[in-house]
């Protein structure tokens, strides 16, 4: 176990400061807020930075691991769960976390995420939801709502957006949860929930691109969205007596599910042993 560190230490502790200064992404952009959440949930626990790995994709929020003093992978497209799947898998006394976004989780790594949540494989997933791809110019995701306009949609979105939160529970993971930018200590309460949780965990987190999705949709500054980001959450606790014409127009924070189950390093490690046991 690492020492205790003080607050103002913190972020300097578990961040390379030496290396990709300052960040590359937008003043106002909700990322660095999640990645304050992040830190500060690891050091409540306590972990040891050399049994963290930080496993991410391509996009804005996958350039997180960059900046993170932990044992880090940053992979190609859509890839980030299943490089992280043979992380913990060789390792899996590893405390694994994927830092995701939108359009790399869902759209073109949309099959891994769904069957890591099936294999209910222990590792923490951040998915920062902005509901557009920031990095690569602007394009709609799965999390755009229709109408909404991007750059490969000039004239609003066609397509229906989905609810990754639904899709994770229907997929099989232990702890869904969705957070936002805005709750930061609802989030971090989250984070350190979801790396609790033994199986597959999803802290889906509402951010705001100001820079596109803001800009194309006349929502405002970051400070108008992450506004209207608050104003739109409820939570779950009172979302539960509220009825559904209240909560039109809104989304639920909180965790949303959980459940105890058999988890996927676990189930090969006593398939092992039983064939071990009869001399296979």
């Amino acid at each position: 176990m690492q020492p205790q560190v003080l607050s103002s230490e913190i972020m300097h502790h578990y961040l390379r400061p030496k290396k990709k200064f300052p960040n590359v992404w937008c003043a106002g952009c909700g990322n660095g807020i999640v990645m304050g959440a992040l830190i500060r949930a690891i050091d409540t626990l306590k972990y040891d930075k050399d049994e963290v790995v930080v496993v991410s994709g391509i996009g804005c929020s996958s350039r997180m691991p960059v900046y993170l003093d932990f044992c880090t992978l940053h992979t190609t497209h859509g890839r980030a769960l299943a490089f992280a799947t043979g992380v913990k898998f060789a390792k899996p006394r590893l405390k694994v976390i994927v830092i995701t976004g939108d359009g790399d989780c869902l759209a073109i790594g949309g099959n891994h995420f769904i069957h890591a949540c099936r294999r209910n494989i222990d590792i923490t997933t951040i998915l920062i939801d902005n509901k557009i791809y920031g990095m690569t110019g602007g394009q709609f995701a799965p999390t755009t709502p229709g109408g909404a306009f991007a750059t490969t949609a000039p004239h609003g979105n066609y397509e229906k957006q989905f609810d990754p939160v639904k899709l994770a529970i229907g997929s099989g993971a232990s702890y869904v949860a969705r957070g936002t930018v805005y709750h930061v200590q609802q989030l971090e309460k989250l984070i350190i929930g979801g790396l609790s949780k033994r199986g597959f965990a999803l802290i889906d987190t509402i951010s705001n691109c100001h820079t596109y999705y803001g800009r194309m949709n006349k929502e405002g500054d970051a400070v108008a969205m992450i506004d209207a980001i608050k104003k739109q959450a409820v939570n779950i606790k009172q979302a539960e007596t509220m009825p559904p014409e209240k909560l039109a127009g809104k989304f639920v924070t909180g965790v949303i599910h959980e459940h105890d189950a058999s988890e996927f390093c676990e189930e090969y490690e006593s398939l092992m042993q039983r064939l071990a046991a009869k001399g296979r």
